[in-house]
């Protein structure tokens, strides 16, 4: 009686609108879920598809620093993919991984070239893991990416699903400012991440199990080079997701807070990546948020750091507007 009742409603609603009863399911738009890797049979895929988790999930115990196989010292830190592609790369505006496979080849801004998805998989071993690349044909490469595709089972080629990336809030006029963030940080994120930032680690006194949780600066942590590394990236993550219970429907911290917890964040110390002048060899791509020069624009390091961005968007419109066509 219920369904019938509900069934009832819905085509009155159309008949409202002016629409006939097919429309309803002309019109409503495909459920896609995340698949379930434990679904999967025990054969060979579905065991490389299990070892593409057991890296994002786990990612210090099989390529970490202090794995016992010297080979496999991939990653720099022993942080795990999940840090920051939470719940294993499945929680919208937690950064996930779904649905994401058939966007490579696709361009990067930050090498000036199409690249494969082997190649952002490395680009993140050699950032947020702080490490080195790995080679395309290394079994832990291809067990990633079968992970990688097996979590945009069902999605087709050009399909965007809801819920990717970090997020969208709406930006301060001012600079986000980390004296206030570090208030904030007291209050919220300390409990957690420790009063140094140096996070939880599994055991004493190494980290070869990893972080309970994870730090946020410190050696261990990402480098100056990773994408949370730039505030507009780390603010949107934070204010979706942080503290613990937070998600996109309700979140804990106000916008004002987020941006400057994260300007604390970013300020700290962390490893350096060398050679970051020679990312965006185009300029007028370089997302106006990246810490780190050179620039296409006059504004300073800092403020494109902090903030406030629209007056540097506003420039770089101007710029591209004035290149000429043949460049």
């Amino acid at each position: 009686m219920g369904r019938r009742f509900q069934n009832c409603l819905a085509i009155a609603m159309l008949a409202c609108l002016g629409l006939p009863a097919h429309a309803q399911t002309r019109t409503a738009p495909p459920v896609w879920t995340v698949p379930e890797v434990g679904a999967l049979p025990n054969d060979a895929h579905g065991q490389l598809v299990r070892r593409g988790r057991d890296l994002i999930t786990a990612t210090y115990a099989h390529i970490g620093p202090q794995v016992t196989d010297i080979s496999k010292r991939y990653a720099g830190n022993n942080l795990a993919c999940s840090n920051c592609h939470l719940s294993a790369g499945t929680k919208k505006f937690a950064i996930p991984l779904f649905g994401l496979y058939w966007d490579f080849p696709q361009y990067s801004a930050r090498q000036g070239k199409d690249i494969s998805i082997e190649d952002r998989i490395n680009s993140c071993m050699a950032r947020s893991m702080n490490g080195k690349p790995m080679p395309v044909d290394l079994p832990e490469m291809q067990a990633m990416v079968a992970y990688l595709r097996f979590l945009t089972t069902g999605v087709p080629p050009g399909r965007e699903l809801p819920g990717l990336g970090a997020g969208k809030m709406p930006e301060l006029k001012r600079a986000a400012d980390p004296a206030r963030g570090k208030a904030v940080y007291a209050r919220a994120c300390s409990a957690c991440h420790g009063p140094d930032g140096r996070g939880i680690p599994r055991t004493h006194p190494i980290t070869d199990l990893g972080y309970m949780i994870p730090p946020l600066w410190g050696p261990d942590s990402f480098n100056n080079g990773a994408g949370m590394a730039r505030l507009i990236t780390a603010a949107n993550f934070i204010h979706f997701n942080m503290p613990h219970g937070a998600d996109y429907l309700n979140p804990q911290l106000s916008v004002m807070q987020a941006w400057d917890v994260a300007a604390y964040m970013i300020s700290q110390p962390r490893p350096a990546k060398p050679n970051l002048d020679r990312d965006f060899p185009a300029l007028l791509e370089k997302p106006v948020d990246t810490p780190y020069g050179p620039y296409a624009d006059k504004f300073s390091e800092r403020q494109h750091k902090y903030g406030p961005f629209a007056p540097i968007r506003n420039a770089i419109k101007k710029l591209k507007a004035q290149k000429p066509q043949s460049q």
